[in-house]
């Protein structure tokens, strides 16, 4: 793998630890306002300064990626599992189903922008982490059903498939044992961009309120709360740094795992 991918497994390393020992890692409690030290600069006793309230940024820093991590896991992992099993079925039966759910479910989804429809159902449903997730992982599985789709279609007419055709393997075992182990590499890729994406919105619909809520931090959040803050650029400064430093990290692993399963992509 390149440099940048090393860079970004050192960096998701770091979040992850992070986010497992926050409350070591924290020095104040992030929820705790002091309105005698607000906007207070970085300073040994807070090293990320302070916000409007006198909360301590750093640790509302470094509790904020556990929510930001915990976000994409999950919304990675639904997605994923969601869009696989109806881009296989799809892929793998063709004829009325494949046009169902491809000429169908997946143009209904496509139609609309993803972050617009994030918005929206997060708008019907109610704001919190759990309606958040929840629309996230409704316009993340259409990447990877159509992905999945692709790749099953490709690998069904493989010979070492229609041998087991011949012997009489059932469909399911097919699908399950001989296509998907052989479908699956792209999805790997997928699956890093795919944290990528939720991480930046899970902070986008948190900029715009309509994600996790006080007291928990979030980095959208704390970027939204901090708009006008003249006085104080480093608690708009440490999420956004925060945010970028991620959004890079996984789209350097994306990017180093496509070059590293594809022989073809691989430098000599």
């Amino acid at each position: 793998m390149n440099r940048l991918s090393i860079f970004g497994i050192i960096v998701v390393a770091i979040l992850v630890l992070t986010a497992l020992f926050a409350p070591l890692i924290a020095r104040q409690d992030y929820g705790t306002t002091h309105s005698e030290i607000r906007y207070q600069p970085p300073s040994s006793e807070h090293w990320f300064g302070t916000d409007a309230t006198g909360r301590d940024v750093f640790s509302r820093v470094v509790y904020g990626a556990r929510i930001s991590l915990q976000v994409g896991f999950i919304v990675v992992i639904i997605s994923a599992l969601v869009g696989t099993i109806l881009g296989a079925l799809s892929g793998f039966y063709g004829g009325w189903i494949d046009r169902f759910v491809s000429g169908y479910i997946f143009n209904v989804f496509l139609a609309f922008p993803g972050l617009l429809l994030a918005i929206a159902l997060v708008a019907f449903l109610g704001k919190g982490l759990d309606k958040l997730i929840l629309a996230l992982c409704v316009i993340g599985w259409v990447g990877y059903a159509r992905l999945i789709r692709g790749q099953v279609l490709k690998v069904r007419e493989y010979d070492f498939v229609q041998a087991a055709r011949a012997l009489g393997a059932g469909n399911l075992r097919i699908l399950a044992v001989h296509i998907l182990p052989n479908a699956i590499q792209p999805l790997i890729v997928q699956a890093s961009l795919g944290m990528a994406g939720a991480v930046l919105s899970e902070a986008s619909l948190s900029f715009l309120g309509l994600g996790v809520q006080e007291p928990t931090p979030s980095w959208g959040k704390m970027i939204d709360e901090a708009r006008g803050m003249e006085t104080a650029p480093h608690a708009l400064i440490f999420p956004a740094i925060a945010i970028a430093l991620t959004v890079l990290a996984f789209n350097f692993i994306g990017d180093g795992l496509r070059e590293y399963l594809d022989p073809r992509q691989r430098k000599r």
